[in-house]
């Protein structure tokens, strides 16, 4: 495959027709219309200049494509075929995503919560499509982040959002280490083996086993995700690494009061382990009480909010979106995913179809570093926050 025809690869295309059928899929590109945003000439300029010189990374995003109809979702997730959207990641001007990955994927497929089967098989036909294109490049070490750069590919970490798939085996994170995941959460909402998630109405903490996958993570190379835990969970886990912990998708519960998003002690242990906290988008969740219609500026609400509590050193863009349908994904599967937005606790707020400026990996993070840069924020800082951080914490906890 030449540059000429980079993005022009269709998800799957080494099977013959009567091995593999996809569904209609969402439109990657211009899905909604009304949803892009223009900037001012000085603001693209500077965008353009601040791209050129140094890495765009989102440290949460989705790379799959969404079917078009919301009645194929489930049977969608059980092909286990997760599409990857090359049509919507060429040119999409951000160099690295880390991939929040076939984590639910399993819950769907076999209605057993992050089946160890499943995740490897998953993870598996992920990178036997990758391997028959070269767009999408998966990134190991933080030396690929400048690879990917030169060769104007779009590079991937590998991530999961839950430790659940390892059970009580930590040998399984060498597994998931050896086929390139460098990223795990801990807990995804609903308590595991390792500690309490976002769901449930107690909060234990990080349990003995929880410190053990922590130190082999750290003693792995593998990153510290704490996105989806408890606020005791997130903090003995700060407390108990070795190397940066993180939150790769959430935002600052003083901003807006749900289980979803982070009180400020957990902000700051993550910033003082040498971590960040990436700010997302998906649907309804990072909303302000005097924004309370989720779109770019409320978004970015939470990130001035974070960056005046901890400063730009520790703050990162982690939008959480996909290319579909991301509020008809969210109202097929909410249950199945675990409730952490509060429920009855969750301050009043305008619904919407979709978070504008922020709709898909294509648009998401280019408009929150184009943001900043328009409201005043200094190049060097931009930089941190659009990928400088995410870059520090790889060179940190990778193995060189």
């Amino acid at each position: 495959m030449t540059d000429e025809t980079r993005g022009g690869y269709t998800a799957y295309a080494y099977l013959p027709e009567q091995e593999y059928r996809p569904l209609p899929m969402a439109a990657q590109v211009g899905r909604v219309p009304e949803a892009a945003r223009a900037w001012p000439e000085p603001v693209e300029a500077r965008a353009a200049a601040l791209r050129e010189a140094a890495p765009v990374i989102s440290v949460h995003d989705h790379l799959s494509a969404r079917p078009l109809r919301p009645a194929d979702f489930a049977a969608y997730r059980r092909s286990g075929r997760e599409v990857t959207p090359y049509e919507g990641l060429a040119g999409c001007g951000v160099d690295v995503f880390f991939d929040g990955g076939p984590a639910a994927v399993s819950m769907i497929r076999s209605h057993a919560p992050f089946d160890w089967d499943d995740t490897l098989s998953d993870l598996g036909m992920r990178l036997a499509d990758w391997a028959h294109q070269d767009l999408v490049s998966p990134v190991l070490r933080a030396g690929d982040v400048a690879r990917v750069r030169e060769d104007g590919q779009v590079g991937v970490v590998l991530t999961l959002e839950s430790c659940s798939p390892v059970g009580n085996d930590l040998d399984r994170l060498d597994i998931l280490f050896g086929l390139g995941v460098r990223l795990m959460g801990l807990v995804y909402s609903e308590s595991n083996l390792l500690g309490s998630g976002l769901a449930d109405v107690t909060d234990a903490g990080l349990t003995r086993l929880g410190r053990r996958a922590v130190r082999r993570m750290n003693d792995l190379g593998m990153i510290v995700d704490v996105s989806h835990a408890a606020d005791a969970t997130c903090l003995d886990a700060a407390r108990t690494s070795a190397a940066p912990v993180v939150v790769t998708h959430a935002g600052a519960r003083a901003l807006w009061p749900t289980p979803r998003m982070k009180p400020d002690d957990v902000i700051r242990a993550c910033a003082d382990s040498g971590g960040y906290v990436g700010i997302e988008a998906a649907p309804h969740t990072t909303i302000t009480a005097d924004h309370p219609r989720h779109d770019l500026e409320s978004v970015m609400r939470h990130v001035e909010y974070c960056v005046d509590l901890v400063g730009a050193d520790h703050v990162a863009l982690g939008p959480d979106t996909n290319f579909g349908d991301h509020t008809a994904w969210h109202r097929e599967f909410a249950a199945m995913f675990g409730k952490d937005d509060g429920g009855p606790r969750t301050p009043p707020h305008e619904p919407v179809e979709y978070v504008a400026g922020c709709e898909n990996p294509r648009e998401a993070t280019g408009n929150m570093l184009r943001w900043l840069l328009d409201h005043g924020y200094g190049s060097e800082d931009v930089a941190k926050i659009a990928g400088g951080n995410a870059l520090r914490v790889m060179r940190q906890v990778w193995p060189r």
